[in-house]
């Protein structure tokens, strides 16, 4: 097991070097320029050289990736070309946020995705098959932006029950207001719950046609006990990286969510960064989301290797 972690933690960091290098190298051709966001367009080309020269961005793109790479080794990431801020302390915020907004998505959507799917699977061509099959290819189909303001129609235009935003002032937790939590979870949760159902139905049918299963059914154990000793964890290896993979999309797939309900999370900061060309800023950004996808592949191959052994011998 040790050496299939330290293989694994090898191969993401050289994927995060990857990752790194194609951060740096698209900041770079982004159009545009911070110093021209900050001074305007009117600004004399002697003071767009001096902020140029004040912020280091008049130094060779190698040495300024350079510097930034080992910044990064030394958790320093930096500061905001505009709102002259370390990188942390404008990310730590709006990072815990999102872990809030994505922590009661997951809790909601993934238990209840995993039951549904494992309970059509094993009933499949029936109604009830047939309605959250349907229920969760609409889910799928549907854009969030879609489902956001049909939500916000439905339960704050309409029956007038939750707020259409979730706006929380500076250094204001969402915890305080559950309310404006609500509307976004539900949008989050749509989509998630129809990819994890799916694919549990689509295991648990797989498993059920499988020798051993019809074995232990023809030798009398009982379907409880068919279902929970032999289907269940067979049926849950592909789900398991399904579930991890959606962790890192959480963090860096928010941007539509937090546009349409403003809720202040990294996803509506990814967005600021971008429009303002507040390059550290997207750069940090960039790199923390493509590290939380390969933690949570990380974490996806240590379940799926607990539960299956040979995958450690292959490794």
């Amino acid at each position: 097991m040790v050496r299939f972690l330290v293989r694994r933690i090898s191969l993401i960091a050289l994927t995060l070097f990857v990752v790194s290098l194609a951060i740096f190298a698209i900041t770079e051709i982004l159009p545009g320029d911070v110093v021209t966001v900050i001074l305007g367009r009117g600004a004399t080309p002697e003071n767009v050289e001096n902020l140029r020269h004040a912020m280091g961005l008049d130094t060779s793109a190698y040495s300024r990736y350079f510097d930034w790479v080992v910044g990064v080794l030394q958790w320093d990431w930096g500061e905001s070309l505009i709102q002259k801020r370390p990188i942390w302390d404008v990310i730590l915020p709006r990072l815990s946020n999102s872990v809030v907004l994505a922590g009661f998505a997951f809790l909601i959507a993934v238990p209840t995705a995993i039951a549904t799917g494992i309970w059509a699977g094993i009933k499949p061509g029936s109604w009830y098959d047939h309605a959250v099959s349907t229920t969760s290819l609409v889910a799928i189909s549907l854009p969030e932006f879609v489902t956001g303001v049909l939500l916000i129609v439905i339960f704050s235009s309409t029956l007038h029950i939750l707020p259409s935003s979730s706006i929380l002032l500076p250094g204001e937790s969402p915890l305080t207001k559950p309310t404006i939590l609500i509307l976004p979870t539900l949008t989050l949760t749509g989509v998630l719950f129809a990819y994890i159902m799916r694919m549990t139905r689509a295991n648990v049918i797989e498993v059920m046609g499988t020798d051993y299963v019809r074995t232990a059914i023809l030798k009398g154990l009982p379907m409880r006990k068919v279902i929970f000793r032999h289907v269940v964890p067979n049926a849950m290896l592909p789900t398991i990286s399904v579930v991890a993979m959606n962790i890192g999309y959480m963090l860096g797939g928010l941007i539509i969510v937090d546009s349409v309900f403003a809720y202040p999370g990294l996803g509506r900061l990814l967005l600021t960064a971008i429009t303002s060309r507040d390059i550290p800023l997207l750069q940090a950004l960039s790199l923390l989301i493509a590290g939380a996808y390969a933690f949570s592949n990380l974490l996806a191959d240590v379940a799926y290797a607990a539960f299956n052994p040979r995958v450690r011998v292959g490794s």
